[in-house]
C-alpha cells in the first residue's frame, strides 16, 4: 500500500510548526520554540518510510535474509487433468528450509514434503515471502484437507488427520485447477514407490 500524500502532509506539518514556533518565541522564548519544532519534526518523520521517499510501506519492513534452497529432486504429480511439478523435500534439513526466502512460485509448481510414516503435520510460514496453499495428503494420494497460509506468519497450520505428505503450491492453485479434498494424486512417479 502506497503512502499517498506524505510529502504534502509533511509540508503542511512544517508550515504549522513554523507558525506555532513564531507564536511561542514571542510568548515564551527561543528555547521553548526550538523544542516544539524538534518534537513536531520527529512526529512528521515517524510517518515516512525509510529514506523519506514515497514508496510502498512494505518496502520499509525488514525482509528475512537467507537464500532459497535449490538442487532438490523433482517429480510430476497428476490428479485427473491437473498436473504439478514439485520439488521433493525429504530430509529434515530440506523440510526445515522448504520454500523459505523464495520471492515467487509459478502456478503448476510446488514443494512436496515426504515423510516415512503417517503423522499429524504442522507448518508455519517463517521466512516464507509468498502466500501459499497447503494440501495434506494421505499415503494413498488422497487430499485430506487444503488450507491457505499467510506469508511470514508464525501461526501453525496443523493437519486434522494423520497424513504422509504435505504439498505447498501458490495460494489458490488447488481451487484454480479444480482440486478439493477427496481427490487423489497419482504418486507412482515418486522415488521409492
Amino acid at each position: 500500500m502506497y503512502q499517498v500524500g506524505q510529502r504534502r502532509s509533511m509540508a503542511l506539518t512544517s508550515r504549522v510548526a513554523t507558525k506555532v514556533a513564531r507564536r511561542v518565541v514571542a510568548a515564551e522564548g527561543l528555547v521553548a520554540a526550538i523544542g516544539l519544532v524538534a518534537l513536531l519534526a520527529s512526529m512528521a518523520l515517524a510517518c515516512v518510510p525509510s529514506g523519506g521517499r514515497d514508496e510502498p510501506a512494505e518496502a520499509a519492513a525488514p525482509r528475512p535474509s537467507g537464500k532459497p534452497q535449490s538442487g532438490l529432486a523433482t517429480a510430476t504429480l497428476r490428479s485427473g487433468a491437473a498436473e504439478i511439478v514439485v520439488e521433493l523435500a525429504v530430509s529434515p534439513e530440506e523440510q526445515e528450509i522448504g520454500l523459505m526466502h523464495r520471492t515467487e512460485l509459478a502456478d503448476g509448481r510446488g514443494m512436496l514434503f515426504v515423510y516415512a510414516e503417517d503423522r499429524r503435520l504442522a507448518f508455519w510460514m517463517k521466512h516464507t515471502l509468498i502466500p501459499l496453499s497447503i494440501a495434506y495428503i494421505s499415503s494413498d494420494g488422497v487430499i485430506r484437507e487444503i488450507r491457505d497460509m499467510e506469508p511470514l506468519s508464525l501461526a501453525p497450520v496443523e493437519s486434522e488427520r494423520y497424513v504422509r505428505y504435505a504439498l505447498e503450491a501458490p495460494l489458490g492453485w488447488f481451487g484454480r485447477v479444480g482440486l478439493a479434498p477427496g481427490d487423489r494424486f497419482d504418486l507412482s512417479g515418486l522415488p521409492g514407490r
